[in-house]
């Protein structure tokens, strides 16, 4: 089922992409709250909404434009996921998570996900940028809950759910632009209220140094498919204490747009270092030397 769902919306997506060259992608880009303008970046752009691509559901979060954009940066083809859907949003985890099965089927060297995030850790601050080391899921929700594997396909193995190379890929783009990267553990909620001040204290005894509504489920379509992940946390306010101010998503894309500058710089950097990995499935790509 899965399968044919995937080939109905690809046909849909070779129908509208005329260049044979995007649609080979090096990388694929999930870009989160506030961050859909990297595609600003791209050369020879072109933008599918998600409601014209089969199985797509529809974005209505803010910060999330909901479109499928081919292009090149740097001339790198690339395809960015503008915007996801989440939990919150109604949608089952199967559901979130198909763009990433559709964005597999391309074969990019590997999948970056990215999110505006809250920091638990003291020092992730406003505007810091971290990679994401592993997460914990408390969405109660797991894309591959009912998937067609048989067998031991059916259980996914987590323990590099994101992949140690292009962790430091990551910290050594970072160096060259000048960014000060953090490393930390992000935590995943349903959403869509925020977290209290007493499941922050919970969360930071569980080991999270930040916190978020999103990511995870993508991440873990993408381990069931084999395809390398770079998880990135644009720390966009400081997570519920007692005292602080009450939060508001504007207050997340606020400080997304701010810090748009450094982030698009980290990703230029990580598609045009991306693209100097051997061609193949992410599933057959050997960890750099």
């Amino acid at each position: 089922m899965l399968g044919s769902r995937i080939e109905e919306s690809l046909a849909t997506i070779v129908k509208r992409v005329t260049d044979a060259d995007l649609l080979a992608p090096r990388v694929g880009i999930v870009l989160g709250s506030g961050l859909g303008s990297f595609v600003d970046k791209m050369e020879d752009r072109l933008a599918i909404p998600y409601r014209e691509i089969p199985y797509f559901a529809t974005s209505t979060a803010p910060g999330h434009q909901g479109m499928l954009v081919f292009g090149r940066v740097e001339g790198v083809p690339i395809v960015c996921l503008q915007g996801r859907v989440h939990s919150y949003e109604g949608y089952p985890a199967a559901q979130i998570a198909y763009p990433i099965n559709v964005l597999a089927s391309l074969h990019p060297r590997a999948c970056i996900l990215t999110n505006a995030s809250g920091g638990i850790r003291d020092d992730l601050l406003p505007g810091d940028i971290m990679i994401v080391d592993d997460h914990i899921n408390l969405l109660g929700a797991n894309p591959l809950i009912g998937n067609e594997a048989d067998g031991d396909a059916r259980f996914v193995d987590m323990s590099q759910a994101y992949a140690p190379w292009l962790r430091a890929i990551a910290d050594e783009v970072g160096r060259s632009h000048g960014l000060a990267l953090k490393h930390g553990i992000y935590l995943a909620t349903p959403g869509p209220s925020f977290e209290t001040p007493a499941e922050i204290r919970a969360f930071r005894v569980m080991g999270a140094d930040a916190v978020g509504m999103s990511t995870v489920l993508e991440d873990i379509a993408a381990a069931a498919v084999g395809m390398p992940v770079l998880g990135i946390s644009l720390i966009a306010n400081l997570a519920a204490r007692i005292g602080a101010k009450p939060l508001t998503p504007s207050d997340v894309l606020a400080t997304a747009n701010a810090s748009m500058l450094e982030m698009q710089g980290l990703l230029t950097g990580l598609v045009a270092r991306l693209a100097t990995i051997p061609q193949g499935h992410g599933a057959t790509v050997e960890e750099p030397d």
